[in-house]
């Protein structure tokens, strides 16, 4: 993992210590563990890991300024993009949330065994929201849905004049056109979309940062978000 970093970060400008990169392939090593008996990652190849798990996620240092942040990673599955980053910058503050259970009592165990920092949160989004709207600098996800059904659940985390960065493939352009009019109504704004290629396919960044509060009936239930999204 380590030699697939090494070859890869200097195309996006990042350079890790040896104490990151070491970090980073104990996370890789135990998610591939734990992947034995849990259903984390389809992608169980050291070199695959480390190219299409942690080269895709630091690529996002590239999008946004993540130092001495406050971040919210939003359905992070098994870390991702949050932990990468963490790791990679030390100095931002890091709430990890998903509302799987056993995924998450993974994190808390593993986190600690790699002096890694996080705040691992068990919930749904459009719930958890109520406890820290609009306190987050940043907003990352990966993976999740599609962007009209992302905006919702993600932007009423960031402050105004914060970034939301959702991580998307080769259908971003599509999903961007359908989930203008929401982005709008949530008070967020398209910056701009950061491209970069991993596996030899185009990864995007899509960069919206939030220009206004978002309306306080929003996030709406899940079932209504996903039934008529904005």
């Amino acid at each position: 993992m380590k030699d697939t970093l090494r070859r890869l970060l200097p195309k996006q400008n990042i350079t890790l210590t040896d104490g990151q990169l070491d970090t980073l392939e104990r996370f890789g090593q135990a998610l591939l563990e734990k992947n034995q008996v849990m259903n984390l990652t389809a992608i169980t190849e050291p070199e695959k890991v480390a190219e299409l798990h942690f080269y895709d996620c630091l690529a996002l240092l590239n999008a946004a300024d993540f130092r001495g942040k406050r971040v919210v990673d939003i359905g992070c599955g098994a870390g991702f993009p949050g932990v990468p980053l963490k790791i990679a910058e030390p100095s931002m503050d890091l709430t990890l949330l998903d509302s799987l259970g056993k995924r998450m009592d993974w994190l808390r165990e593993v986190l600690p065994e790699l002096q890694v920092e996080a705040n691992v949160v068990t919930a749904r989004a459009e719930e958890y929201v109520v406890n820290c709207r609009e306190s987050f600098d940043i907003a990352v996800s990966r993976a999740v849905a599609r962007l009209n059904i992302l905006a919702e659940l993600c932007l009423p985390y960031v402050k105004v004049g914060g970034v939301f960065l959702a991580m998307k493939g080769q259908l971003a352009d599509v999903e961007l056109e359908e989930a203008k009019k929401g982005i709008a109504l949530l008070g967020g704004k398209v910056e701009r979309v950061f491209e970069y290629e991993v596996s030899s396919a185009v990864h995007r960044a899509v960069v919206i940062r939030k220009e206004k509060p978002t309306p306080p009936k929003y996030p709406r239930p899940f079932a209504k978000i996903k039934k008529s999204p904005l």
